[in-house]
């Protein structure tokens, strides 16, 4: 079985993974920064948005650097706006 984490998807991003949940496969240890660019390697339509998208690991946000581990779960929050 591959190891995965489980993403978690918000707002816009929800419609372009295609889910609220869904388990992605990551093998090993990687920076948050290089978990980015693999999903928007995964799912190009992230890609206009990547400097702006932030991820939570484990219910914490993180910067780049933090590292990210199979069995994590990571939320991928689009920008929030309101009034």
């Amino acid at each position: 079985m591959t190891p995965t984490i489980e993403l978690l998807a918000f707002g816009g991003t929800r419609e372009i993974v295609g889910a609220a949940q869904i388990s992605f496969p990551l093998a090993l240890t990687c920076t948050a920064d290089h978990l980015l660019d693999t999903l928007c390697l995964h799912y190009p339509a992230l890609a206009p948005r990547r400097q702006v998208l932030r991820l939570a690991v484990n219910g914490a946000y993180v910067g780049p650097d933090a590292q990210v581990s199979p069995g994590d779960e990571v939320a991928l929050i689009p920008p929030v706006s309101g009034g």
